[in-house]
């Protein structure tokens, strides 16, 4: 039976703010035999933009693609089907994305035929679609997070009705589990412990656009691990929006974040990272677990927004700064050697001189080797995109020159204490701005180039580093590991 799109199903913030604490539905993938080869000498292309999260959604599209019997291919001019997924996290990703948008379009005049579809973050915000339906007729496929499974269904449609296809919903979300996954790294790969997030922070645009936190079965997580580990990936890296609050809203609310680290723990698999931390869930069970070590990494990203107090409450945050660096302290005193990195956002509406100093100061007290630094960008339907702002972007862009300076001390302060130490390093490849390297992280989640032959990629070895750099480390191979 044919689906009728002609009244589409958009996305509502209004409908996006519930939380109904409604069961979470875990539904079974499974793709449905009249789909089977749409795709078969066909051509798929996606164009990813945002977090890991986006990353990881965009293995899962490709999973599906490939399923329906679509070939991937890097020529846009190739391709039969485009995709964007897309982030909305802030305003300059989301004007490069209608940009790209209106420059595809001559392509579409030339080839009627190729489908081009926009998914992600951005069609689960209501003025998006909206803009969409109304000044890009170009674009065939339009759908967002809660609906990624049921891509084979919207092209198909697409096809046999020659019609656009509109389908967002604004819900709470469900787990969908078995999507094929066609990962992107032979080494690295992403697994998703949990979706959608509850903080609600007033500047973010995310519980809008991923719903609730949900977060999956422990026994589902731990097996796609041991797969991994099986067809012998060295790196995870276990993806929430705040994987600190895993595990609160399943059914006993017993077994949280801390269980599942130390049950990797239990994995042969060399390395376990995870991203995104909130400081107001990480507790003390979760800082026991990392100071176990194993394969769990001595680097944590712990977004802090903001150092002042005042601004952290504008900011729905939940912690103060003074709370803050108490659990630095504690991660410290049992985990001495942590690389810590953050995010940092300046020229939040009512930051006034005091506000940004404390934000300084707690930059110099935290000793951070990194941060992702941004001036404030306001989204709309948030709380804080209503907030008054008078605050010159001259002064803003003066504030973050500042700060990038603090933070560039503290990549190349966090880099120096390597130097003359050996480090063990995944090698991922050739070196992007030098072809005679090889590069690679360290357990630090240090970036290090240095000479070696390429039947080291995929290898963990071991490496002397020479010379600290503010982005990097540069060193040698410190024993034969042909």
């Amino acid at each position: 039976m044919e689906k009728d799109y002609s009244k589409y199903f958009t996305p509502s913030l209004k409908e996006a703010r519930k939380r109904l604490n409604k069961e979470v539905e875990m539904i079974k993938y499974d793709m449905p035999n009249h789909l089977k080869n749409i795709g078969k000498n066909k051509f798929y292309l996606i164009k990813t933009y945002g977090c890991q999260g986006n990353l990881a959604d965009s293995e899962k599209i490709a999973g599906i693609l490939e399923q329906l019997g679509f070939s991937p291919v890097d020529d846009e001019s190739a391709a039969d089907i485009i995709l964007f997924n897309t982030c909305a996290i802030r305003e300059n990703a989301e004007n490069r994305v209608y940009g790209e948008l209106g420059r595809i379009k001559s392509l579409k005049r030339h080839r009627p035929d190729l489908l081009i579809g926009i998914c992600g973050c951005m069609p689960q915000e209501e003025n998006v679609v909206n803009t969409i339906t109304r000044m890009y007729p170009h674009i065939d496929l339009v759908f967002g997070t809660h609906n990624i499974h049921k891509l084979g269904e919207y092209i198909y449609d697409a096809y046999l009705n020659k019609e656009r296809v509109v389908e967002v919903f604004s819900e709470e979300g469900n787990i969908i589990e078995g999507i094929p996954t066609k990962r992107d790294h032979q080494t690295k790969a992403w697994v998703n412990i949990m979706y959608g997030c509850d903080e609600f922070c007033t500047y973010c645009i995310v519980p809008y656009t991923r719903g609730k936190e949900r977060s999956r079965l422990p026994e589902d997580i731990i097996n796609e691990v041991k797969e991994l580990a099986l067809q012998g990936y060295q790196e995870v890296t276990l993806l929430g929006q705040n994987v600190n609050a895993y595990g609160k809203d399943l059914p006993s609310g017993e077994y949280i974040f801390a269980n599942l680290l130390l049950d990797l723990n239990e994995i042969d698999i060399p390395r376990i990272r995870f991203t995104t931390s909130h400081p107001r869930d990480l507790d003390e069970a979760t800082i026991e677990a990392m100071a176990k070590r194993g394969n769990i990494m001595p680097h944590l990203h712990l977004p802090v927004q903001s150092g002042s107090n005042t601004i952290l409450k504008r900011m729905n945050r939940k912690y103060t700064k003074e709370s803050y660096l108490e659990k630095i302290d504690k991660l410290r005193a049992l985990i001495p050697d942590l690389a810590l990195t953050t995010d940092i956002i300046v020229g939040f509406p009512g930051e006034t001189d005091t506000d940004f100093q404390e934000t300084l100061d707690l930059v110099d007290k935290a000793n951070f080797e990194g941060a992702f630094t941004f001036i404030f960008s306001a989204r709309e339907g948030t709380p804080a995109a209503k907030y008054e702002d008078d605050l010159d972007m001259s002064i803003k862009k003066e504030r973050l020159l500042t700060l990038n300076k603090v933070v560039n001390d503290g990549y190349l302060r966090g880099n120096k204490r390597f130097e003359g130490k050996t480090v063990k390093v995944l090698v991922e490849g050739v070196s992007q701005k030098n072809p005679h390297l090889l590069s690679g992280y360290s357990e630090h989640n240090k970036l290090v180039n240095f000479p070696g032959d390429q039947d080291l990629i995929g290898k963990i070895i071991d490496v002397k580093i020479e010379k600290a750099y503010t982005w990097h480390l540069r060193g040698i191979i410190e024993s034969d590991h042909s």
